[in-house]
């Protein structure tokens, strides 16, 4: 037989049978629990004043004391149903939309002020909707391009720093010991240590193992990977290693290889064995595939 909070469980959910729904309509307190759902329903959560409400459950009890006392559980399982109500409401205002990717995929989501982010694979990006006017913060583990809306503002929060958005065009790479932004148009702030480094397009900023590197201009108007193409310029190689993996969702084994030398090149995310060879020859490197393991060893 089925006990009391089974049966009510299923009721909230509308998952009983037609014996069940009997079993559930003997219940003694059946009619409260009608009542209660139907008050829920057109509870509004906006319009909820906890003092009021709180004032109201005092002067009832306050009035109904001396009455048999099997009506004070209804009353505190409305308060207590009333008070689960409300708590919910609280915490999906304040939950954040949260977007992420796989191996081998990228999306688009746009911001509440119309700003949008082009989100690389094995990134995850999270904000606050509803509190958005207040709040302007942009949490990115991975990497993305922000391309903001005129006007707008907020900050982009990853692990190893953060980054000021004063309107404009930039990319953020954050993945274990690697922390780049590029700035493509208009202006933005890197914030590293306690310290601010003001970006203009063009500009970049690179932290690699704890260390800062200097980089060269950059004459693109976007980044590579938004045209389905990793490119690299002097950049040890394991990093180029890791990024082949998550664009092509492989595990990639280094054979009688320096991981931390440097390399430059491209690969393209479309094509695995064009993309194989891209990587390989120009360090004369052999390759082997087994399933989705690829091992990589020197000539």
């Amino acid at each position: 037989m089925m006990n009391r909070e089974e049966l009510i469980s299923k009721w909230l959910n509308n998952d009983l049978n037609d014996q069940e729904l009997e079993a559930f309509k003997m219940l003694e307190d059946y009619d409260d629990l009608v009542k209660l759902n139907d008050g829920i329903l057109a509870f509004k959560a906006t319009e909820y004043n906890t003092s009021t409400e709180l004032e109201h459950v005092l002067k009832t009890i306050k009035t109904t004391k001396k009455q048999p006392t099997y009506w004070l559980k209804p009353l505190m399982r409305v308060a207590a149903v009333l008070a689960i109500c409300f708590s919910v409401f609280y915490y999906t205002t304040t939950l954040d939309t949260t977007m992420t990717t796989e191996f081998a995929q990228k999306t688009i989501i746009e911001l509440p002020d119309n700003s949008s982010v082009n989100l690389n694979a094995k990134s995850l990006l999270a904000f606050n909707k509803n509190s958005w006017k207040q709040e302007r913060d942009v949490t990115l583990e991975g990497e993305a391009f922000f391309k903001v809306a005129k006007g707008s503002t907020f900050n982009v929060i990853t692990k190893s720093g953060t980054v000021t958005v004063y309107g404009t065009q930039f990319n953020v790479k954050q993945r274990e010991q690697y922390f780049e932004v590029i700035c493509y148009e208009g202006l933005v702030g890197v914030r590293y240590n306690s310290q601010e480094t003001k970006l203009k397009p063009g500009d970049s900023f690179l932290i690699i193992d704890g260390k800062q590197i200097a980089k060269e201009k950059e004459n693109r108007s976007t980044p590579s990977w938004l045209n389905n193409e990793s490119a690299f310029k002097s950049v040890p190689y394991k990093e180029v290693i890791a990024e082949f993996e998550r664009q092509y969702e492989v595990d990639i084994t280094l054979l009688d290889i320096n991981s931390n030398q440097l390399f430059t090149g491209s690969f393209a995310h479309n094509n695995l064995e064009v993309a194989l060879k891209a990587i390989t020859l120009p360090l004369h490197v052999t390759y082997s595939k087994t399933n989705r393991t690829i091992t990589l060893k020197r000539e």
